[in-house]
């Protein structure tokens, strides 16, 4: 068995800019030679994404494009359903979006309100398990597809300035375990990469950001600071059929530092 892409398509949901953990999964998807295509919640970030996918491959360069706003029903099934009409069959999922109040980041996680939590949920969890319930019903997945989410160590420890967003990834991860057992006789799998600390646009409203990015260079086992490119590669296995006895698992990048305990 060999890194196959040829003929397979998928859906990437959550880039914001070059930098995004999305883009660079997206990124490596095209030098597999993977068929790409883009979800995006409102019209300036499509105009984004065109000029990013221009300097795709030959194959990706025009990628199709979706609108979806995953806080709402009716736009997960409009999208679903154009996506169905663009590419019949969808190979895999990437879901990488999130949000936070960021006012319940930093200090104490019990002021956090009631419509901010419902909404950190939401966006950030519930919209995993809306987007694939939805493709199942429309039988767009493909037999033996592959679904991945993006989450971060917050969501098994406690981590400053990281609060409600860490609540909000226990949540995913819980969902990638039980949306595993569920799709599995299916033959689908579920599992989701616990990036390190990287720069990416959401990481300008967690506090101290660059203090937890020093923190890994000293403490994790490598020494340094987890990159997008080895996030990217790591999503292209669990992509493809050399992953294919992979399932549930939260499969940490992070240069090692989720097994340090001091």
């Amino acid at each position: 068995m060999h890194l196959n892409f040829e003929n397979k398509t998928y859906l990437i949901m959550g880039v914001a800019n070059k930098r995004s953990i999305a883009w660079g999964i997206a990124q490596e998807l095209d030098k597999a030679g993977a068929k790409l295509i883009f979800s995006y919640s409102k019209e300036r970030s499509a105009k984004g994404l065109v000029k990013l996918a221009a300097d795709l491959s030959d194959l990706n360069k025009e990628a199709p494009m979706v609108k979806c706003d995953v806080t709402s029903d009716e736009d997960i099934t409009t999208a679903v359903t154009e996506l169905k009409e663009k590419v019949g069959t969808l190979n895999g999922i990437v879901h990488s979006v999130a949000f936070a109040n960021k006012d319940f980041l930093g200090d104490d996680y019990s002021a956090v309100d009631r419509a901010s939590f419902a909404q950190a949920l939401d966006i950030s969890a519930y919209s995993f398990t809306a987007i694939i319930r939805a493709a199942k019903l429309a039988d767009l997945l493909a037999e033996n597809a592959s679904l991945l989410t993006l989450t971060y160590l917050g969501g098994e420890r406690v981590i400053q300035n990281y609060n409600l967003m860490g609540v909000a990834k226990a949540a995913l991860e819980s969902s990638v375990r039980y949306l595993a057992s569920e799709y599995g006789p299916t033959g689908v799998r579920v599992n989701a990469i616990s990036a390190g600390p990287i720069r990416t646009l959401s990481a300008r409203g967690v506090g101290n950001f660059s203090e937890s990015q020093k923190m890994v260079e000293e403490r994790a086992p490598l020494r340094r600071v987890t990159t997008v490119e080895e996030v990217g590669t790591t999503a292209v296995f669990l992509l493809s059929d050399m992953a294919s006895g992979i399932t549930g698992e939260n499969i940490h990048v992070d240069s090692g530092y989720h097994i340090i305990g001091y």
